[in-house]
């Protein structure tokens, strides 16, 4: 376990952004599209094709993130705003702009996020590779107690965007 915890901390430090980087949000700005794959307990479920608007806004460090969920039975928008909150820890906030704020933290090229709502354990990340941001979410719930918690990875949502 001590292995495992020097190993990690070795990493952050490692991993840890620069303040010379450019911010996640302003790497993003355009639109993607592409088509995401939902998954429940490893079956590819249903797909849709999603659309996400990435713009600069009038507030300093902050990105309008409009993620269009373009489903014939379904069809949805989430029109949040990202922000820099640290550039030296690499510390955005995903604002849900309803009074909900998600934590993300910034490695290199990806954004991750860890939240628990309603007993459910839900992990997001955005990753941008050259022409493609790779969007994925994760749910789970908590498995039995032991000394460490584990948690189930039951469903995925993962699309390959694409900027336009």
């Amino acid at each position: 376990m001590k292995t495992l915890l020097s190993t990690l901390v070795c990493l952050w430090i490692f991993l840890q952004p620069t303040a010379a980087q450019v911010p996640f949000g302003e790497a993003c700005v355009g639109t993607w599209t592409g088509r995401m794959e939902i998954f429940a307990r490893g079956k590819l479920r249903d797909t849709v094709t999603v659309r996400l608007t990435v713009g600069t806004t009038t507030e300093p460090e902050s990105w309008s993130w409009k993620t269009e969920y373009l489903s014939a039975k379904q069809p949805a928008v989430k029109d949040y705003r990202l922000r820099l909150k640290d550039a030296a820890t690499g510390l955005y906030l995903m604002d849900e702009r309803d009074g909900t704020e998600l934590t993300s933290y910034r490695f290199g090229n990806k954004l991750y996020s860890v939240f628990e709502t309603e007993g459910i354990v839900l992990t997001s990340t955005y990753e941008l590779r050259e022409d493609e941001l790779i969007f994925e979410v994760t749910s789970g719930k908590k498995g039995s107690p032991q000394s460490v918690v584990n948690y189930s990875v039951d469903h995925l949502q993962r699309v390959v965007l694409r900027r336009n």
